[in-house]
């Protein structure tokens, strides 16, 4: 008589979620085809060693196992990432961490008034060029820091400053093509380079900045803002999903909030 609990059926619940919430973010990532040969290869290790109990290759199968975790590690070390990312990042995760976070007082309307006049050289920066049709790709930091990505390009540490912006994206401009890194109320540096999105639900009318935007705030919490070179369009990219053609008061409620 099989003896099976409320526990045997949390457990076999929990290993089927982890594995459907794997088998997701493979399929995102275009790993499906390796994942789904891990789990052969799982599934073959657990029928010889401990149903059919071949002494000789399930030993093999044994040493293979234990080497193939760091090739795993190795090979899958941007979707690990991604994963331990997402869990830290789950809406209710970040909700039990506020519950043992210092609690500091509200924000006054001078702290408001403050983050405002911060936000208006980007807001405006972003119409302008919107109008003119200058294509523009700027992040801004929050909690996740971005330093491996401002080392991609180089270092400005100036001013939040309009016309320094509308510069940077200047079609003549050697740093155009990269993405703009704000970082605590300051132009940390331009030509950036950002991880690419590989999702393919992305509509074919956005282009390599969108799924730039797009992979930054998957892999982060950054807000990223997209001005389109064809359309002149404005539309940010936050928590893997888009909030497209945004108007200037849209767009300075975004960054508010």
């Amino acid at each position: 008589m099989i003896d099976f609990s409320l526990k045997d059926f949390i457990d076999i619940l929990l290993v089927a979620l982890l594995l459907f919430y794997v088998y997701r973010l493979m399929r995102e990532s275009r790993s499906l085809n390796a994942f789904m040969g891990i789990i052969m290869f799982i599934v073959v290790w657990v029928f010889v060693s401990q149903i059919l109990e071949m002494r000789l290759l399930g030993t093999i199968l044994d040493k293979l196992v234990s080497v193939g975790v760091i090739a795993i590690i190795v090979i899958f070390q941007d979707d690990i990432r991604k994963f331990l990312y997402n869990l830290g990042g789950h809406q209710r995760i970040r909700t039990l961490m506020r519950l043992f976070a210092t609690k500091h007082g509200d924000t006054t309307t001078a702290d408001r008034d403050r983050l405002r006049r911060s936000i208006m050289p980007v807001v405006m920066a972003c119409m302008s060029m919107s109008k003119n049709k200058v294509g523009a790709l700027i992040v801004l930091e929050r909690n996740v820091p971005l330093d491996d990505i401002i080392s991609t390009g180089d270092i400005i540490d100036a001013n939040v400053n309009q016309r320094l912006i509308e510069n940077i994206f200047f079609k003549n401009s050697p740093l155009h093509d990269g993405a703009l890194i704000i970082s605590r109320n300051r132009l940390r540096a331009a030509g950036c380079i950002l991880p690419v999105s590989h999702d393919l639900d992305i509509p074919k009318e956005l282009g390599l900045r969108h799924r730039a935007a797009l992979g930054m705030s998957q892999e982060s919490d950054a807000l990223c803002i997209i001005v389109s070179e064809e359309t002149g369009s404005i539309s940010t990219a936050h928590a893997g999903q888009f909030h497209l053609r945004l108007s200037a008061e849209e767009l300075e409620a975004e960054l508010v909030k």
